[in-house]
């Protein structure tokens, strides 16, 4: 029985053909070695077949089909990269939607490599400071993530890499991120403003009157679209599920 540091944790790994082999097989074995139960999850039945540097690799075995997935029966993401299998992920509604949930719910997610093109269409990248393959920063920039070129980046439960030889340090961080779980502990308190006399006196406001006064606070702006916020007299908001 696995008693590791993610025993009972599960993964869901989000692929399709053209899938970086190195950036899912390596990243899962360290996962199940830490005790999590990973799924590999793909549009494609029966299996999809990996890409091996400049050759195709091996067939892997696709767990469950992406239209049977279910968020609320994971408790993390990874999305390995590849330059094909992001392209198709990426113009494939249900997969988006799925990364979507992840994010919003706040469960954490590693992505590493040309997979940050999938975080940019789901809108999870804006306000973010992420890593990727060198030639995605411009895209990710465009998006309004703040890019950075290091081995592993961590913001609010995003782990991201640049590319196969960051994997030590993306498994290490991922792990780390995976164990610790939901990130959706937003600080209670924010500061209010541009809030129309209307907004003002309703109890809920939308996150269109809301500012940031912290780098922390900014996360949960970001995040506020999903959670209901409550105005009080003196202008403070708190965040609430």
């Amino acid at each position: 029985m696995a008693t590791g540091r993610l025993h009972g944790k599960r993964v869901a790994i989000l692929a399709t053909d053209g899938v970086e082999q190195i950036e899912l097989t390596e990243p899962r074995k360290a996962l199940d070695e830490a005790g999590a139960r990973t799924t590999l999850i793909s549009p494609k039945t029966g299996t999809i077949k990996a890409w091996q540097h400049d050759q195709w690799g091996d067939e892997l075995r696709v767990d469950l089909p992406l239209e049977q997935a279910i968020v609320d029966n994971f408790d993390a993401l990874l999305l390995p990269g590849g330059v094909m299998n992001p392209d198709r992920l990426r113009v494939n509604r249900k997969a988006v939607e799925f990364v979507q949930r992840f994010v919003n719910s706040g469960k954490p997610v590693a992505a590493i490599c040309h997979a940050l093109s999938l975080l940019i269409e789901a809108n999870a990248v804006r306000g973010r400071t992420l890593t990727s393959w060198p030639s995605l920063q411009t895209d990710l920039r465009n998006a309004g993530a703040d890019w950075v070129d290091r081995d592993v980046v961590t913001d609010e439960g995003i782990v991201t890499s640049r590319k196969p030889d960051d994997i030590p340090s993306f498994n290490k961080k991922m792990i780390e991120e995976f164990a610790e779980g939901v990130h959706a502990k937003y600080p209670g308190k924010l500061l209010a403003y541009n809030c129309s006399p209307s907004t003002r006196s309703s109890r809920w406001a939308s996150t269109s009157c809301l500012s940031a006064r912290s780098g922390s606070e900014k996360s949960a702006v970001r995040a506020a679209t999903y959670w209901q916020v409550a105005l009080t007299d003196s202008m403070v908001v708190t965040l609430r599920p």
